[in-house]
């Protein structure tokens, strides 16, 4: 184990040249860098996290909903019945002609009310309109105030003006209380949606959704522990910015109003498409690639957390391109339509 680790924290990757972990050791004048045990503080706090957001749905998020006329019961459950259920969850959720003929053979039943029990017994797993809502409430709750904490941390950042203030003396940059703070916070939320996920509403994206949170949290930990902490709190604000705005769509949907729920994801997509494809390649990717180049100088670790910030970029073209994709079908259609 001892040689597994040494492998894994060798310091020719993670650091730059003549850099040792010695080096970034806690100071007698009180400074601390980052240190990979800090993260661990992280999974506490995504159980905290976890714990007020039941509580946040449960006395605040759904009374919301309910007040709004949002119907806290969902659909209607199919008649119980043991040979249709097996069939459903063994074999088909939506039988073919084959399987009707065979089913209404067995049960005396003709194929159209087999449809019509299948077709409840789908919708019968489907969350309500308040479940919904509930969840979309506490998600924009949190992204509204993860993303104000950023602006407001980062207003008296020197590197928020200046992104070469990222890497001077880097990596001897000391840690402050407020960027740990914004770092944990960050880390936790993401660990928390990893772990509810599983309990969350069931979408057609859940292992896409699945894979970027792991990613975040793997970039989160990975600039951490080489301390690019200063960048990474740029990366991480930038994409904060535009997520609270579609859970008010979503959240406009499902209390049924159109029109705001237009104009909120139409603000989404405008804030999107600006921040991922405008600002983060000339703002982000610059500071990372080339002034970071200049300054510091490439190296292994360097190569990698570059390599992930332009396979995120790529990312963000394919989802650009989908949220496009819904706003043009919105000005054709009328509406955005299930967001």
């Amino acid at each position: 184990m001892s040689a597994l680790s040494a492998w894994f924290w060798n310091e020719r990757f993670w650091l730059p040249q003549n850099v040792t972990w010695a080096d970034l050791a806690d100071t007698e004048s009180g400074e601390q860098y980052p240190r990979a045990g800090h993260l661990l503080y992280a999974f506490p706090t995504a159980l905290g996290i976890f714990a007020f957001r039941l509580l946040f749905e449960r006395f605040l998020a759904k009374p919301c909903a309910l007040r709004l006329g949002l119907q806290g019961k969902g659909p209607r459950k199919a008649q119980p019945n043991a040979i249709l259920e097996k069939v459903f969850i063994s074999i088909t959720k939506c039988p073919d002609g084959k399987h009707l003929e065979g089913l209404s053979k067995q049960l005396d039943w003709d194929a159209r009310k087999i449809q019509r029990w299948f077709r409840q017994r789908r919708n019968q797993d489907k969350p309500s309109l308040v479940t919904k809502f509930s969840e979309s409430m506490w998600r924009f709750l949190f992204y509204l105030y993860i993303f104000s904490y950023g602006v407001w941390f980062l207003w008296t950042a020197p590197w928020f003006w200046d992104t070469r203030q990222c890497w001077y003396n880097y990596p001897y940059q000391p840690l402050t209380l407020a960027l740990y703070y914004y770092y944990i916070q960050e880390l936790a939320f993401y660990w928390s949606l990893m772990f509810s996920q599983f309990t969350d509403i069931k979408r057609k994206d859940f292992l896409i959704m699945f894979v970027h949170h792991l990613a975040t949290v793997g970039l989160i930990s990975f600039s951490y522990v080489n301390n690019m902490v200063r960048v990474g709190t740029l990366v991480m604000c930038l994409h904060d910015a535009s997520d609270f705005l579609l859970e008010a769509a979503k959240m406009a949907n499902y209390a049924k109003y159109q029109r705001l729920c237009d104009g909120f994801f139409m603000m989404f997509g405008l804030m999107f498409v600006t921040t991922r494809l405008v600002v983060y390649p000339t703002w982000i990717l610059n500071t990372t690639m080339f002034e970071s180049w200049e300054l510091i100088g490439p190296y292994p670790s360097w190569w990698l957390f570059n390599g992930l910030l332009l396979i995120l970029q790529v990312l963000h073209v394919i989802w650009s391109y989908l949220i496009m994709r819904i706003a043009y079908r919105s000005l054709t259609k009328g509406k955005v339509g299930d967001v």
